[in-house]
């Protein structure tokens, strides 16, 4: 696909901010246009198909947290949260939600640039994956199945749960890593196009993440398995062990 030919939605309600990030993907070749609330963009995103949105959090009327949400239970568009330095929680909640990255005011060109490069190659992937296909590559997880062509959860029953790019690429480096604890450290080392800090709990986000989506119990995980001052570990094996206790 042409650059040109891929389309960036910035939403928010400072026009120097829209105009900002759209300069600097118009300049790269990207087809970029900006809306000033959510209404407006949830308007333009039933007319038209983006691969990348970038989304402030604080917008008068539906805020970014909501539309977040809401994008990411029916598509798989690619989420970058923009905040304040301040938004330390609303990130956390904006992960939670769904959202794959977020960047703080004031920009850096060319981490925005790198960031929203890497979704758009994710989504692109993401939607050719999608398209039907007679091979079908799965790998057990307990009373689930992995399907690593598409990047979904498989029950028994056949119904799908889509995983993000983020939770893909945890799980699967888990289970590649069966028995062995991983740090928080060696994980995010593992998810590409992710920046790592001492404060950043985007691995935990993601593992409360995949354990809701393995409708596991936080308080007694069966298969991701915290282990205390070290990481999270995976084990199928744990799901022949004694229940926890009530």
């Amino acid at each position: 696909m042409l650059t040109s030919e891929i389309k960036i939605l910035v939403v928010d309600d400072s026009s120097v901010t829209r105009e900002t990030l759209q300069s600097y993907f118009a300049a790269e070749g990207y087809s970029a246009e900006g809306v000033e609330t959510a209404e407006a963009a949830e308007k333009r995103l039933a007319e038209d198909k983006f691969d990348l949105v970038l989304l402030d959090i604080r917008l008068p009327g539906k805020d970014g947290l909501t539309l977040t949400r809401e994008l990411r239970s029916r598509s798989e568009i690619g989420i970058i949260l923009v905040t304040g330095k301040q938004d330390e929680i609303d990130r956390i909640i904006g992960l939670e939600c769904g959202a794959d990255e977020y960047v703080s005011k004031p920009f850096n060109p060319r981490e925005i640039l790198a960031r929203g490069k890497n979704l758009i190659r994710r989504v692109q992937a993401q939607r050719a994956l999608d398209k039907p296909s007679d091979e079908i590559v799965v790998r057990n997880l307990g009373p689930w199945q992995l399907d690593t062509s598409r990047r979904v959860l498989l029950k028994s029953d056949r119904s799908v749960t889509q995983l993000t790019e983020g939770e893909f690429q945890l799980l699967l480096t888990l289970m590649e890593n069966e028995g062995t604890p991983l740090t928080r450290d060696q994980l995010m080392d593992r998810i590409k196009n992710r920046t790592w800090n001492a404060t950043d709990r985007t691995i935990d986000v993601l593992i409360g993440r995949i354990r809701r989506k393995l409708a596991e119990d936080p308080n007694c995980p069966q298969m991701i398995i915290t282990v205390h001052g070290v990481g999270y570990l995976f084990s199928q094996s744990s799901t022949e062990d004694e229940p926890c206790a009530p």
